[in-house]
């Protein structure tokens, strides 16, 4: 049977490794690259880190009576729209880093204090599923978590071909340009081919 601190280092270790792919994507990159727009929402690197940041200071924080310490004027109900997702020139690579590795530290502390069926008060949910427990926020934060670090991977690709979840573990096949070239003219082909159907 396992124990309720074996479950908060499983829950843990999955939301770690969320946390690191996403400061992993934007590492190299310079300042325009982890800033540019590269959908038409405007979806960028920093910006995702900043808004996961914020995303789990609520969550593993106010969500459970423990505030993050630190003000997060992006995060406050009169920002402006989209304000967490995307980072001003006056926010540097460091600044947004340090913050989400400081929201961790928090987080973990929060874990740490509470039992897993300790309960909290999501206010910005919809009343009939407002309350809920430390488990159910935690599987919440390493879906967002690991769904934003998708995100950021895809991003992260079309600035300069880097894919995978931490270097050296790409999760791709281990081939060259070529093969990639070629895979990818083989399922436009086979998009063409579906269409003409």
């Amino acid at each position: 049977m396992t124990t309720d601190a074996q479950a908060k280092a499983h829950l843990l270790r999955y939301l770690q490794a969320a946390r690191e792919a996403l400061l992993w994507k934007v590492d190299g990159l310079s300042e325009y690259d982890i800033r540019r727009p590269l959908t038409p929402t405007g979806t960028n690197l920093l910006g995702l880190v900043k808004h996961v940041a914020g995303t789990e200071a609520g969550y593993l924080g106010d969500v459970f009576g423990r505030p993050f310490p630190e003000p997060l004027p992006w995060m406050a109900e009169d920002a402006e729209a989209n304000a967490d997702m995307w980072a001003g020139p006056d926010e540097s690579r460091e600044d947004v880093v340090g913050l989400y590795r400081r929201v961790w530290e928090h987080s973990d502390a929060t874990v740490e204090a509470l039992e897993l069926g300790a309960t909290g008060v999501v206010p910005w949910w919809h009343p009939d599923r407002r309350e809920v427990t430390l488990e159910q926020i935690l599987i919440h934060m390493i879906a967002e978590s690991h769904r934003h670090a998708g995100h950021a991977d895809i991003v992260r690709e079309l600035v300069d071909g880097s894919v995978g979840m931490r270097k050296g573990n790409e999760n791709l096949p281990s081939t060259d340009t070529d093969w990639w070239k070629a895979h990818y003219d083989r399922l436009e082909m086979a998009a063409k081919q579906a269409q003409e159907d």
